[in-house]
């Protein structure tokens, strides 16, 4: 709970919430969009906690990018007239 409370007073969301119970530890799972200086302050706070053993961070990765870009039928010099428009 304190790890939540955590997330919770800086007002982030949190869409992915993962908990796993073990024999002895428990690893829970977190997805939030954070700045670097939030990463920061959640860090020192997590271990700050007795019973936090290991705080880790990771990139998503979200779908490759399969469309075209610029899309397709748009020539180079159109592309360039809107940018100047």
């Amino acid at each position: 709970m304190r790890i939540l409370n955590a997330a919770s007073r800086r007002a982030l969301d949190l869409p992915l919430v993962q908990a796993e119970a073990g024999e002895r530890d428990h690893q829970v799972t977190l997805g939030l969009d954070v700045n670097q200086k939030q990463v920061g302050q959640l860090f020192r706070e997590w271990y700050s906690i007795a019973d936090v053993v290991h705080v880790g961070s990771g990139a998503t990765r979200s779908a490759p990018w399969t469309a075209a870009h610029p899309p397709a039928g748009v020539t180079q010099e159109d592309a360039r007239a809107a940018a100047r428009a």
